[in-house]
């Protein structure tokens, strides 16, 4: 029998109730947990390695000498969500992200919510993110973000709560497929027992949600790549490959008569719709940074007059700022007229001085991010660092109090996890994917990223983290709805 830990106290577990009762939507695979040896279950383990590194579904971390790549760490435990969960989760996230789209469209037109004072002006005109070349541009069904990826955590209380909005260029799709495939090729058994909503259409969902982005009748879509040094290059060329579409590099691509053309074998080919995975800056030099070598001179002239479609669109930074994170809810009721469905977690806006002097006193009790923070870097998580670590940040926020938001330290639910000391409770977030079109479109579940080191609370594959396959159950257990 594999050694299974009990659950923390105090802290939600995803399969366990307390250490011999499973929730009723892991029954069935805590029972087949049960009866499989744990020296059974390393041995997939390496296998599943062995099979990531031939495929080549590896990362670079950024700032390293080494440019060594690296497999983000996979575990089999799969984080299970019932049926009725995610109808409400899916209804929130369609939700969240058409209020974050109709705000963008707002904030470079008529600027309504800025007028009736509900987000400070100062916060998104002098944002770092916002785009003055994008203000006055109508863009197809006014989507911004084409595509979304919204980072959830389920509390103490049981509820889920959104932690951040990637709305720039999201990454972590791949792995979500990938994890999918070496799941149903390492233990197809559990795919018989289980009835599991599928994920595998998601680059055909992708593909679908670009080509109606452009008011050509059959556009020609790239996917626009920084390079192979680039830390997300094998999930740029993975979804290149899945949807059938052309990876390219700035280099590949040029400006003539006010199109964007590709440089192909057999001549000159127009793009009409690029999935960027560039950051706005390095765009265009001609518009953006002069001494960009990634992007496209003149790419900004084309955009603007609409030959082109740039998914997600320039300026969407804005909306995913963390200091931004505060004031969805009320993007929500002030766009659609409804009340939100996910709830935001309680953050102090170091920028009010109020705020400000509350999260000096309790930095030991908070978590602190940089507003356009990103991979767990430039954070403190208050409880597990020293005292020599939180005098510095207090520092660093008295220094540039604009820069930063806190939030309380929350109970993030755990999921077993195999471990060096056996299956352990580990804790996990999850980021599913929204795809705005002529209509939403979500693959049920999303990417479960997993805290390998015992007691943190940092997903990120940057700071050690790694990744599990998420399962939507087709139906509900007939017993209780398996919430935590």
């Amino acid at each position: 029998m594999s050694n299974v830990q009990p659950p923390q106290p105090g802290i939600p577990d995803e399969m366990l109730v307390d250490a011999d009762t499973p929730r009723p939507a892991y029954r069935s695979y805590h029972a087949w947990l049960s009866r499989v040896a744990e020296q059974e279950l390393r041995a997939k383990r390496s296998e599943a390695e062995l099979l990531f590194q031939r495929v080549g579904i590896t990362f670079a971390l950024n700032g390293e000498d080494d440019g060594a790549e690296r497999l983000i760490p996979f575990d089999f435990v799969p984080r299970i969500i019932p049926a009725g969960e995610w109808e409400t989760l899916e209804r929130g996230l369609r939700q969240r992200v058409a209020a974050l789209n109709a705000f963008l469209g707002d904030i470079y037109g008529e600027q309504r919510i800025l007028q009736a004072g509900l987000v400070p002006s100062d916060l998104v005109l002098r944002n770092a993110q916002y785009q003055v070349a994008m203000h006055g541009l109508a863009l197809p069904r006014s989507i911004y973000a084409h595509i979304a990826g919204i980072d959830l955590v389920r509390h103490s209380d049981g509820n889920y709560y959104v932690l951040e909005d990637n709305l720039r260029v999201p990454s972590g799709v791949s792995y979500m497929l990938e994890n999918r495939r070496m799941m149903m090729r390492l233990f197809p058994e559990l795919f018989a027992e289980h009835r599991v909503a599928p994920v595998e259409h998601y680059p055909n969902l992708l593909l679908r949600t670009l080509r109606e982005a452009s008011a050509v009748d059959d556009p020609n879509v790239v996917v626009l790549t920084p390079g192979r040094f680039n830390s997300a290059y094998f999930e740029h060329a993975f979804l290149a490959r899945q949807m059938g579409v052309t990876l390219v590099e700035g280099q590949d691509l040029f400006v003539r008569g006010g199109f964007l053309h590709m440089r192909t074998t057999s001549g000159p080919r127009r793009v009409d719709v690029i999935y960027r995975r560039i950051d706005d800056a390095f765009l265009d030099p001609l518009a953006f940074r002069a001494d960009s070598m990634l992007g496209v001179p003149g790419l900004l002239s084309v955009y603007r007059a609409g030959n082109v479609v740039l998914a997600n669109a320039i300026g969407t930074g804005v909306a995913d700022d963390k200091s931004m994170y505060p004031y969805v809810p009320e993007m929500v009721r002030f766009y659609l007229g409804e009340e939100p469905i996910l709830r935001n977690v309680p953050t102090w806006c170091l920028r009010r001085p109020e705020d400000l002097a509350y999260v000096e006193e309790h930095l030991g009790e908070l978590v602190v991010k940089e507003v356009h923070g990103a991979g767990g870097y430039g954070m403190l998580v208050g409880p597990a660092a020293s005292g020599e670590e939180i005098a510095e940040f207090r520092g660093r926020i008295r220094r540039d109090p604009h820069n930063y938001i806190a939030q309380p330290t929350l109970s993030l639910s755990t999921c077993p996890t195999l471990v060096e000391e056996g299956i352990a409770p580990r804790h996990i977030d999850l980021r599913p994917f929204v795809l705005s079109g002529s209509t939403t479109r979500i693959v049920p579940g999303g990417l479960t990223r997993v805290a390998l080191k015992r007691g943190s609370l940092v997903v990120n594959s940057s700071q050690g983290g790694g990744t599990k396959d998420t399962w939507v159950l087709a139906e509900d257990p007939r017993a209780e709805d398996g919430t935590c």
